[in-house]
């Protein structure tokens, strides 16, 4: 079994360069939440030369709407939402210090590429086990649109959330990696 890795926000160049696609990790520290919607409120604010909402400087933003939370817990079922999504708006935000991204699905080129220029991570969770997921997260507050609903900028605090390294700051991809490997494996079982 592969060794699963410790990692602390915020991310360092020398955290993101030391992680390889693959990578099982255990994220602890203060990570934000936004969906595309956010993510376009960001944007916009940024073209009009406006602030973000928080520093972006070695963050991770956590794609997902977590539903209401249940009494005496910080936030309900928290699964990633889909990626692509954010497409459009995450190689700006990582050139601005973003290092990492954590949802569910393939990411356009654009976005890898910029993981690659500018050192930043996209990293899986595991869709389906947004209660799961729920268990690491031990403090969420909304600090922006909380017109939005589930999809405000949240900030949240985790323990040892689960993930895996999708894309790393090299270009490789898990997700490219896993079909090469499957077809080897099925070319040496015909």
């Amino acid at each position: 079994m592969a060794e699963v890795l410790r990692i602390k926000t915020p991310l360092t160049d020398a955290v993101v360069s030391s992680l390889k696609s693959g990578n099982s990790v255990l994220i602890t520290g203060v990570m934000y939440t936004g969906r595309d919607a956010a993510h376009k409120r960001m944007i916009d604010a940024l073209n009009r030369g406006e602030k973000l909402p928080f520093d972006i400087q070695g963050q991770i933003i956590y794609y997902v709407g977590p539903s209401p939370a249940k009494p005496d817990r910080p936030i309900g079922s928290a699964g990633p939402t889909t990626s692509y999504r954010m497409d459009a708006y995450a190689p700006t935000l990582i050139k601005l210090g973003l290092k990492g991204m954590i949802g569910k699905g393939w990411r356009a080129k654009e976005v890898i590429d910029a993981c690659m220029k500018y050192k930043a991570i996209y990293f899986g969770a595991t869709g389906g086990a947004g209660a799961l997921i729920a268990r690491s997260i031990r403090k969420a507050d909304v600090i922006a649109y909380d017109d939005l609903g589930p999809e405000a900028v949240r900030k949240i605090e985790v323990v040892d959330f689960p993930a895996i390294v999708i894309n790393d700051a090299y270009g490789n991809d898990l997700y490219v990696k896993g079909v090469e490997e499957y077809k080897q494996s099925e070319e040496a079982h015909t």
